[in-house]
């Protein structure tokens, strides 16, 4: 009988100990959310659309393939995506090649010929399934695509409107004034929360030559990037001549419209614009070109830098308002910086500098980090940026992202077609390499342009 009670007991505590290390592994290791990279096929000049998918460890940060992924992204060079609130769909804008149908196309060369705007729906898996419905913006060359934070209005920024330079009677010179004849246009359209499918959102304000509502909202001349923040949609455009500027239209998150709410854009004194993006309630205009550093030695040695951040307020009308301390240069080290990441809870950003996209060691590549000031949103360098190492920070990012449960920041990387990650310190906002077998770059089928991220479905 005491044999028989030790061994009953004995397995009880087998079984006991199992249950423990059972739920301690389920609950260290499981997959807290999916990142998509999008990108090409290979470097090669066909520039074929891919979408990558990757499980993302809760415990790690270490990526595994989704089963099922990569897949095609519905068209030739995609360069953005978005996964509209409630994780159920993705869109995946697609450039298209240029008008000989070889190389990729870009904004600047002649109509892009099979661009369009696929729609994905996301499985419980993380996999993402292309949709029938495809859908075309109004303009040529489309090269942004974002969404409202209600996720009921999509918008396309189109580089060229489709009448921009013809006559002097087209929709530049309605919608902007009589001298402006040539423009880049934004293709609104409204979603089906069902089905996730898009309808075109006419232009109530103005009517074309022919008195027929325009199926698009023009903006000033080579747009460069788009922007909603708040009640107002804001466009970044510029020339070497003209310079950059930036031009608000105020939004109706109502009913998609878009209304002209000053008289011009508002020049920014700067050549060189590569984005503009937002977070925690400032508008960031990131520019690639030198500045020199007169500032307080102790946060910015004097010097010169190749790049800086120029950070803004919205004011009345959607005009920007330089916030105080003026512009901050990046770390000498980087350059071209092309995304700027405020993390979740508002107290740094992370700037992605791609540096030299034709260099696959490009030492210019990484991430610079900044401590934002809760009363006055400057931004001063963080402790141990820029975060650039063999691994962590691969060559050439394009974008950024942080993951759904706030631990890990990712960048999917041009140069050397990879994706890597890094830890985020929540205390000190440093980025730590990942641990383990997990610091490591993931490879990707060829060049990246974009990533998002997308909670756990399963």
């Amino acid at each position: 009988m005491k044999f028989r009670k030790f061994g009953k007991a004995l397995l009880m505590s087998a079984i006991s100990i199992g249950a423990v290390f059972s739920l301690s592994s389920c609950v260290q290791s499981y997959t807290v959310g999916f990142l998509y990279v999008t990108g090409t096929q290979t470097s090669g000049s066909s520039g074929q659309g891919i979408i990558s998918g990757f499980k993302i460890d809760h415990n790690t940060g270490q990526l595994r393939p989704v089963n099922g992924m990569p897949v095609a992204s519905g068209g030739s060079n995609p360069v953005r995506a978005l996964l509209l609130q409630g994780s159920r769909f993705v869109y995946v804008l697609n450039m298209g090649r240029d008008a000989s149908g070889g190389a990729n196309c870009t904004s600047s060369s002649a109509p892009c010929t099979g661009s369009n705007v696929t729609l994905f729906s996301v499985g419980g898996n993380g996999v993402l399934s292309p949709q029938p419905q495809v859908f075309t913006s109004q303009g040529n060359n489309p090269l942004r695509l974002i969404a409202d934070a209600s996720g009921s209005f999509v918008f396309v920024l189109d580089h060229d409107a489709p009448d921009s330079g013809v006559g002097s009677s087209n929709s530049c010179s309605l919608a902007l004034g009589s001298s402006v004849t040539t423009c880049g246009d934004i293709t609104v359209f409204k979603v089906d929360s069902t089905t996730g499918r898009l309808s075109l959102v006419l232009n109530s304000q103005v009517s074309s030559a022919s008195g027929q509502p325009l199926p698009y909202f023009p903006v000033p001349v080579d747009p460069i990037d788009v922007l909603l923040s708040g009640s107002y949609l804001l466009t970044l455009s510029g020339t070497p001549a003209t310079g950059d500027s930036v031009f608000p239209y105020n939004y109706s998150q109502s009913n998609g419209q878009l209304t002209i709410s000053q008289n011009g854009p508002q020049p920014l004194n700067i050549n060189k614009a590569t984005a503009i993006q937002g977070g925690n309630g400032s508008v960031y205009v990131l520019d690639n070109e030198p500045i020199t550093i007169t500032g307080s030695p102790s946060i910015f040695p004097p010097g010169t830098s190749p790049s800086q951040i120029l950070p803004y307020t919205i004011g009345t009308g959607g005009a920007l308002q330089a916030q105080n301390g003026g512009a901050v240069p990046v770390d000498p080290t980087q350059s071209n910086p092309l995304f700027l990441l405020v993390e979740s809870k508002g107290k740094w950003a992370y700037v992605a500098n791609t540096g030299n996209n034709s260099d696959p060691n490009n030492a210019q590549s990484g991430i610079t980090g900044y401590v934002i000031d809760n009363s006055t949103r400057q931004l001063t360098p963080l402790s141990g940026s820029p975060f650039a190492s063999p691994v962590g920070t691969g060559a050439g990012p394009q974008c950024m992202v942080e993951d759904p449960s706030n631990q890990f920041i990712y960048t999917a990387n041009f140069n050397d077609s990879t994706v890597t990650g890094r830890v985020l310190d929540q205390n000190s906002g440093v980025l730590n390499q990942l641990p383990g077998k997990a610091n490591k770059a993931y490879a990707i089928p060829g060049p990246a342009s974009f990533c998002l991220v997308n909670g756990r479905t399963s």
